[in-house]
This record gives structure tokens, sequence and C-alpha cells, in this order.
């Protein structure tokens, strides 16, 4: 299941939106490198190659968010750190297994695809919003 960033997407931020599109890009590749059949090893490298930029970016955000006083800021945070705990549980289980399973795609769908969808749409288009108002 692969994302294409598109109006739905935008926030109206660059900053945000720019990073955005590298973050989908690397959420499509570990759903391209994460599927069933796939080597243990390339998927471990895609999760850690997808935690990089995750790091980064949420770094960013957060920062933009302390220097306009965004009202909502800790909740903001607690959603990151669902999504940090998601992709760690997600290479536990990697970890567990001699490679992507059925489970593995199952849960890269709903804990990375859809969350990263959700998040976007909601939680880091109230941050644009609100930037843009500051």
């Amino acid at each position: 299941m692969s994302i294409e960033f598109d109006k739905t997407l935008e926030t109206g931020n660059d900053l945000i939106d720019t990073q955005h599109k590298e973050l989908i890009a690397r959420v499509n590749k570990l759903t391209t490198d994460g599927v069933v059949g796939k080597e243990k090893n390339v998927a471990v490298q895609t999760l850690d190659f997808l935690m990089d930029y995750t790091d980064f970016h949420f770094t960013a955000e957060e920062k933009l968010q302390a220097e306009h006083a965004f009202p909502l800021i800790d909740a903001h945070k607690a959603q990151h750190a669902i999504f940090v705990k998601a992709v760690d549980d997600l290479k536990e289980m990697l970890e567990e297994e001699e490679g992507p399973s059925e489970a593995f795609v199952e849960a890269v769908k709903k804990n990375v695809v859809e969350w990263l969808l959700r998040h976007i749409q909601i939680w880091d288009k109230q941050v644009a919003e609100y930037v843009k108002e500051y």
C-alpha cells in the first residue's frame, strides 16, 4: 500500500510538506521492502532508514510548535511517541521472525501507513494552520 502525496496531505507549511514528502517516500520504501518473502535484513535496514528521518522530522516539527507556542504541543509529542513505539515494535517483530510475515505487513499498514495519513490530515494540519495565523 503506497502513499501518494496529494492535496489531502498538504498542510500549507512548506517545511512540513517538504519533510512529509521525504517521510512518505521512506514509508513507501518500507511497504516495498517489508513484504512477505523479502529478506529480513532488507526490512530491518528500511525500518532504520525510516526511523532516521522520522527522528529528524519529529524534532523539526516539535521545534516549530515550540517556537510558536502551539497549545497542543504535548499531545502532539505523545502522538509522535506512539509512532516511534510502533516502529520499534515492528523492528522487534522482525527480529523474532525469519523475515516479514503477514502479521508484519498488516502492522505496517495499520501502525505506519494509516497512522501517518491520519496524523498528517488531523494533527499536522492543525499545527500548520496555527503557525500561519500566529
